[in-house]
C-alpha cells in the first residue's frame, strides 16, 4: 500500500477513536466509531486474497449492524427523554440496545460468532489493530453508559465470555483463532466490574492491550500462524522463544506476571461487593484460558521438531523488522507486577 494512502487511514483511525473519546453527544459518538470502521476497512482488504475480504466483508456487516443499533438506541431515548447525552442514557430499552450493539462491536459473548472468523482472516499486523486500538472507543461508551445497565446483565455478560472465551480455544489449532477466543476471555473479565469499578476495567484493558501487543509481535516476528509452527521457534530464537512462553502465561494470569494483576484486583473488588460465587466462577473459567496457553507454551519451548524440512531454513533470513515495539511491550508483560500499588494509585 502506498504510504501516503496507509498515512491517511491510519490517521483517518486515530481521529474516529479520538472523536469518540471527546463526544458527549451520541450522533457525535456514532460518526467516530463510523471513522474508525470505515479507516480499518481498506487496512483489512489490502492483501488481496479471498480470506482477507471475507474477513473484511464480515467486519463491515458485523460493525454496520452495531453502528444502526447505536443510532436506534440514542434516537429511541432522545425520542422518550429527549435527551442525546451520552451520559444520560436513562431508558432501560434504550440502555440495554446499546450495551447489546457495543457487545456486538467488541465481541462479547453471546455476540462473539464473527470475531474467531474475522481475525482469522487477516494478517498479523491488522489483527493486532483489530484486537486493541479497535477496542478503545466501544468501550469509552460502555464506561459512560455502564451506570444505566443492570448489574446481573452485565455480570451474565462477563461469565459468558470467560466462559466461552475458554471453551472455544480448546481444539483450535490457528493462532489468531486462539488468540481471538482470548481476546473473548480477557473482555469478559472488563465487563463484570465495569459497574462497580470502572477504573479496574480500564486498567484490564490497558494490560490486555500491552500483553496481546507483545503476543502479536512475537509471532509476527518468527512468521507463525499455526500451532505446529510454534515446534521451529526455538530453533529460530530461543530467548524470544522464552519470552513468548512467559508472555503467554501472562495472558493466562499466572503470578509473578503482568497479566496477573487485573485479576487479582478485580477478584479482590467482587468479594467486596458481596460476589464470592461471582468471583470464584470467573476463577474458575480462567483455567479454561490457561489450559490452551499452556498447550501453545508446550509446543513452543517443550518441543523440537524431529523432522528437517526441505524449504529454506528460515531462521537464516535477516529480519527486517524493528525489534522495539517487541521489546517494550515484552517488558510491560513480564515484569509490572511489582507497581501495581503505584498503578493502583495514578487509577484509583
Amino acid at each position: 500500500m502506498n504510504p501516503y494512502v496507509l498515512t491517511i487511514f491510519l490517521f483517518s483511525l486515530g481521529l474516529g477513536t479520538t472523536l469518540t473519546f471527546a463526544s458527549s453527544h451520541w450522533l457525535l459518538a456514532w460518526m467516530g466509531l463510523e471513522i474508525n470502521t470505515m479507516a480499518i476497512i481498506p487496512l483489512m482488504a489490502q492483501h488481496h486474497h479471498p480470506r482477507a475480504v471475507e474477513a473484511t466483508t464480515k467486519y463491515f456487516l458485523i460493525q454496520a449492524t452495531a453502528a444502526a443499533t447505536i443510532l436506534f438506541a440514542s434516537t429511541t431515548n432522545a425520542w422518550l427523554t429527549g435527551e442525546w447525552n451520552i451520559m444520560h442514557l436513562s431508558h432501560p430499552i434504550a440502555a440495554n440496545t446499546a450495551l447489546l450493539a457495543l457487545a456486538l462491536k467488541v465481541g462479547l459473548a453471546p455476540l462473539h460468532f464473527w470475531l474467531p472468523e474475522v481475525l482469522q482472516g487477516l494478517d498479523l499486523t491488522t489483527g493486532l489493530i483489530l484486537s486493541t486500538w479497535q477496542k478503545l472507543a466501544p468501550f469509552a461508551l460502555l464506561i459512560q453508559i455502564s451506570h444505566n445497565i443492570e448489574p446481573t446483565v452485565l455480570i451474565l455478560l462477563g461469565i459468558l465470555s470467560t466462559l466461552v472465551g475458554g471453551w472455544g480455544g480448546m481444539n483450535q489449532t490457528q493462532l489468531r483463532k486462539i488468540l481471538a477466543y482470548s481476546s473473548i476471555a480477557h473482555l469478559g473479565w472488563m465487563i463484570v466490574i465495569l459497574q462497580y469499578t470502572p477504573q479496574l476495567t480500564i486498567l484490564a484493558l490497558g494490560t490486555y492491550i500491552i500483553m496481546t501487543s507483545a503476543t502479536f509481535l512475537t509471532f509476527k516476528t518468527n512468521m507463525v500462524t499455526k500451532m505446529n509452527s510454534l515446534a521451529l521457534t526455538w530453533s529460530k530464537n530461543p530467548a524470544i522463544a522464552t519470552m513468548m512462553a512467559l508472555t503467554l502465561l501472562s495472558l493466562g494470569g499466572l503470578p509473578p506476571l503482568t497479566g496477573f494483576m487485573p485479576k487479582w484486583l478485580i477478584l479482590q473488588e467482587l468479594t467486596k461487593q458481596g460476589l464470592p460465587a461471582i468471583a470464584t466462577l470467573m476463577a474458575l473459567s480462567a483455567l479454561l484460558s490457561l489450559y490452551f496457553y499452556l498447550r501453545l507454551c508446550y509446543s513452543m519451548t517443550l518441543t523440537i521438531a524431529p523432522n528437517t524440512t526441505n524449504s529454506i531454513t528460515p531462521w537464516r533470513l535477516t529480519s527486517t523488522q524493528s525489534a522495539l515495539p517487541l521489546t517494550i511491550f515484552t517488558i510491560l508483560t513480564l515484569m509490572l507486577l511489582p507497581l501495581t500499588p503505584a498503578i493502583v494509585a495514578l487509577t484509583y
